[in-house]
């Protein structure tokens, strides 16, 4: 059996460690996240633009400075010649034609980035997407776009804003001729994001932005749901070995302590022989016929045979090398391990009866002890192992 534990201590330990790695990686995958400035390796390829209200009679203007595509730094300044003037800076996606495209973003759920901006301000972010809901068939594509404010200042304002809570703009309602009633929006066809001025921002008035370390970061419960399943079924299939290899282990425990305690029954009845030593013969002859009685102990032997204690012990040390109440104990249960094999129609409790127990709680515990598992699991061990007339020769 110590080998058996010392084999399911390595595979726990194991089985830990694996899990510990696989959680790591399961977890690490569940929080995806995408760096758009500086741009990691598998980003979109993108370039900047200036974007304004010229080509609608406005007389707004922004000028890029940084085009490193580390960041994003620009001056603009918004014109009162129109109602409703913009000046943004735009991140443009590229297709892989050359032409302008579109990235899907729908697996991200917010946006994080470093914002100064000269003097402070409130800027907005506006993400433009695909809608193909409204889009018809052989007419010109129809862009959505969905914003949200932010501020910034000459220090820097690390901004997180949620991408599932953006908002459509009331004129792309009208513009599109959509129900004003309908708020969705899905962000797998982004075409680009844009940067810069708010209605909030001062009129005729020079501004600085610059816009760094822009990620987007989402979460996949997919792979939640995988590392659940791979721990599940893990650590069932290590109960079901544990189980299955602990059973085997028993087994072979009990044939081994059958076969040793056959020897210690055979002596036993060696005892009832006569002695040289008539005394010893009666000591021993007296606790081999009489340990069955649950009453039985030192002072009962000592009144059955004329021997004081000391003589009792004396002639079991010598002979068995025990003390009174450990061969006592070893004759019950060894008789009690042959019953239990043998009399399969006899229940647990009537076997401690006739062995001398008279509390089969007591009984259990003392077994288990002795054997490393109760009364119940040695017999279905001991008849699933081995035939009767194997464990008892008596029984041929």
């Amino acid at each position: 059996m110590q080998h058996f534990y010392r084999k399911a201590l390595v595979a726990f330990v194991f089985l830990l460690i694996a899990d510990a790695l696989i959680a790591c990686f399961c977890i690490y995958r569940s929080n995806p996240s995408l760096s758009l400035m500086p741009p990691e390796k598998g980003a979109a390829r993108w370039h900047f633009a200036a974007i304004t209200d010229v080509s609608n009679g406005g007389a707004s203007t922004v000028r890029i400075q940084d085009a490193t595509r580390q960041s994003l730094a620009f001056d603009f300044r918004v014109s009162r010649v129109i109602p409703n003037p913009w000046a943004w800076a735009g991140l443009l996606i590229d297709g892989a034609d050359g032409k302008p495209g579109a990235v899907d973003l729908s697996k991200y759920s917010t946006v994080s980035f470093l914002a100064k901006c000269r003097p402070a301000n409130s800027l907005v972010l506006n993400m433009v997407t695909v809608e193909k809901n409204v889009t018809k068939q052989g007419v010109k594509l129809a862009y959505l776009p969905v914003m949200t404010y932010f501020s910034c200042n000459e220090n820097g304002v690390p901004v997180s804003l949620d991408l599932t809570r953006l908002t459509i703009p009331e004129w792309w309602y009208e513009a599109e001729h959509v129900d004003i009633a309908r708020r969705s929006y899905k962000l797998d066809h982004v075409t680009k994001l844009e940067f810069g001025a708010s209605q909030f921002s001062p009129r005729e008035a020079d501004s600085h932005v610059e816009i760094s370390d822009l990620t987007l970061h989402g979460r996949d419960d997919r792979y939640l749901v995988a590392l659940a399943a791979v721990l599940v079924s893990g650590w069932c299939a290590f109960g079901i070995w544990f189980f299955r290899v602990q059973s085997r282990a028993l087994i072979a425990k009990v044939d081994s302590r059958l076969k040793k305690d056959l020897s210690f029954v055979a002596y036993r009845q060696l005892t009832v022989e006569p002695f040289d030593d008539k005394e010893k013969a009666t000591i021993l002859r007296f606790i081999a016929i009489h340990y069955a009685d649950s009453g039985l102990d030192l002072d009962g032997v000592a009144a059955g045979t004329g021997a004081n204690r000391n003589k009792i012990n004396e002639v079991l040390n010598t002979e068995l090398g025990m003390t009174f109440t450990s061969y006592l104990k070893k004759l019950r249960l060894t008789e009690a391990a042959r019953l239990l094999t043998n009399k399969t129609g006899a229940t647990v409790a009537e076997v401690a009866r006739s062995v001398g127990y008279a509390n089969s709680s007591y009984f259990n515990r003392t077994f288990k002890e002795e054997y490393g598992c109760s009364p119940r699991q040695f017999r279905n061990l001991a008849t699933g192992s081995t035939t009767p007339a194997e464990r008892d020769p008596a029984a041929r």
